[in-house]
């Protein structure tokens, strides 16, 4: 049984950033073909831990984000479970948006049209948490999928629309995390084309000892060990 604790529906090209409390969902549902959400995730109360995205890949061995990985931080522990997704990919290589891929846009030029890119806001969100630009980290951009070409240089291609409306992502917070989220346009996407996602914070039930996140890998129990003796 689930309750929905928090409900919001990001704009389309738009910023926000929520505190989820350990043991509780944060569910992403992509609103509109072709969405795309750039997320940060810090340890609410322990500033040395925020996503590695390079270790979590390494150490569960993949290229992309799906369940039941472990999104870890800079020191092994995990920050969130990824329990359930409509979409078996998740990039987690080509970072966010700057201002160069969105092209140059100011309120003052293009009113309500206003382009803004993965960075702006990401840091705007930031900065209302008392971090900046050093806080920027390897995101992960929930609903797209970047994948090697058969080029010889093997060079990364965009797949438009890998989601659909109503497609969806779950993670389970280990610990209390910070969730900071950008629906701005992925950066290889040449399209100026976001859609708004709505985010969800629900009251789950705990994990059981057949949680697969748990028996994932080694490298994945460690983590999640990590975290239960940080909230001991």
């Amino acid at each position: 049984m689930s309750d929905v604790l928090v409900s919001h529906e990001i704009p389309a090209g738009a910023a926000w950033s929520v505190l989820v409390r350990a043991g509780r969902e944060l569910r992403l549902t992509a609103l509109g073909p072709g969405a795309n959400c750039s997320t940060l995730l810090f340890a609410a109360h322990h500033p040395v831990d925020r996503l590695n995205v390079p270790d979590t890949l390494k150490a569960q061995m993949s290229a992309v984000i799906r369940p039941p990985m472990v999104l870890m931080s800079d020191r092994g522990l995990a920050l969130c479970s990824v329990t359930g997704s409509s979409l078996a990919w998740h990039d987690a290589l080509c970072g966010h948006s700057t201002d160069a891929h969105v092209g140059p846009s100011s309120y003052q030029q293009d009113g309500n049209n206003w382009r803004r890119s993965a960075r702006t806001g990401l840091l705007s969100e930031l900065r209302k948490h008392g971090r900046d630009t050093a806080d920027l980290h390897g995101c992960v951009n929930f609903f797209a999928k970047a994948a090697t070409s058969d080029d010889a240089a093997g060079s990364l291609s965009f797949e438009p629309d890998h989601a659909l409306a109503n497609d969806w992502v779950a993670l389970r917070a280990e610990i209390d995390v910070l969730a900071v989220l950008s629906t701005a346009p992925h950066p290889l996407d040449p399209r100026w084309n976001p859609q708004p996602v709505r985010v969800e914070v629900l009251s789950i039930p705990p994990a059981g000892p057949d949680d697969p996140s748990w028996a994932f890998r080694a490298e994945s129990e460690r983590a999640l060990l990590l975290a239960k003796e940080v909230l001991a």
